[in-house]
């Protein structure tokens, strides 16, 4: 009776009997289930709430200054987006789960990993890759002392390293030692350049390295 009772009892208007119910007659069919069949007895969500998909939708991102129209899928990261949608390819696709910090970019002014935020998450917001820190020719002040301090080795890691080490210029004009390893304690170097990106991002501080955000 216990059993019974549990099957029956429903959660998110969707009992666990009819679950299985429905994964049985998937299986009759190539074990597919139909996502309508599951989806179509579950509770409405809830007011106010909007449904994105399955499809794609159509988003405005603001990047770089300028509003991009696009249309991605309700699960595209940002950092696709940019990359596959925009051509964006400065932030690098390396962990793909936020641990590396490759795909660092700025979202008001704050780094985010790219590959860890939605693109429909990022509308309305102010995106700025490694692309956008540059004038025309002329890189930006921590761009250039990047290349001046031999700040890179393979390369993979440092769009992500400036953007992270951009945005603690564009908040703190003086940073010390300390300001600029923990500014940089989520991006991973592993040829060991760290040392020549602390020179580097403290000499651009001298230099008035502020960067748009």
């Amino acid at each position: 009776m216990a059993n019974q009772k549990d099957d029956d009892q429903k959660k998110n208007g969707l009992t666990r009997r009819e679950l299985f119910r429905s994964l049985g007659g998937g299986a009759l069919v190539g074990g597919l289930v139909p996502a309508g069949a599951l989806f179509r007895t579950l509770a409405p969500p809830p007011a106010g709430v909007q449904v994105l998909g399955p499809g794609k939708v159509t988003i405005t991102l603001r990047v770089n200054g300028t509003d991009k129209k696009l249309e991605v899928e309700p699960r595209t990261t940002l950092l696709t987006a940019l990359r596959e949608d925009l051509d964006l390819t400065g932030s690098k696709l390396v962990c793909d789960r936020g641990s590396c910090g490759a795909c660092t970019v700025h979202l008001d002014g704050q780094p985010v990993c790219a590959c860890m935020l939605l693109a429909v998450d990022a509308q309305g917001r102010a995106i700025t890759t490694i692309e956008g820190l540059a004038r025309g020719e002329e890189l930006a002040p921590i761009q250039q002392a990047f290349v001046d301090y031999d700040a890179l080795q393979c390369g993979f890691c440092t769009p992500g390293m400036i953007m992270s080490c951009a945005a603690l210029l564009l908040h703190n004009a003086s940073p010390t030692l300390d300001d600029v390893k923990h500014a940089v304690a989520g991006n991973l170097c592993r040829c060991g350049t760290y040392p020549k990106v602390f020179e580097a991002t403290l000499a651009a501080a001298k230099k008035g390295g502020h960067a748009r955000g």
